[in-house]
């Protein structure tokens, strides 16, 4: 029997299958990505005028891929928006996210976002200031030469951080 292929060798035809076996399996562990969303508002400094506050979030997510990314992004997206505010570790009040959805998936030629978390703010006695929750759905055509998965999840977090930023914009003043 002839070889289908004589330039290569029988070694470099097993090279050739792993490295594509070890690309698509990388292919499919990738996550994307987003930047984090900065809206810094002159006018507005901290939630209820308090300087200083402690941030938690939560991934309470059912499969948790990349959560310490969605978390650093969520987080990076909130001190960098509220700059004038001091994050600390304890005795403060505290600002609470509980992620619930963050994902994208393609289906139907049309990706799609979904990104979903609850805020709640409480004062350090632990009442609760305001609780809402923040989410966007968003769907993308599959558009040549984009990175629509990418371009999908980063339009749902822009607006998931918008509500969220509004929200906590909007928590009263201290007493």
């Amino acid at each position: 029997m002839s070889d289908p292929n004589p330039g290569t060798t029988r070694l470099d035809r097993r090279f050739l299958a792993v490295f594509v076996a070890l690309g698509l399996s990388l292919a499919a562990g990738c996550t994307v990505t987003v930047a984090p969303v900065v809206a810094p508002d002159p006018e507005s400094s901290c939630p209820g005028g308090v300087p200083a506050w402690r941030l938690e979030i939560a991934d309470q997510r059912a499969d948790r891929n990349h959560a310490a990314n969605v978390e650093k992004t969520i987080r990076d997206s909130i001190v960098r928006s509220m700059a004038g505010c001091q994050w600390v570790t304890a005795d403060a009040p505290t600002i609470t996210i509980e992620v619930h959805r963050f994902s994208v998936r393609f289906e139907d030629s049309t990706w799609e976002a979904a990104i979903e978390w609850g805020v709640i703010a409480r004062d350090r006695d632990g009442r609760t200031l305001t609780e809402f929750a923040a989410e966007s759905l968003v769907s993308r055509p599959n558009y040549r030469s984009s990175d629509n998965e990418k371009l999908a999840l980063q339009q749902a977090m822009n607006e998931a951080m918008r509500r969220t930023l509004i929200g906590l914009r909007a928590v009263p003043p201290s007493r």
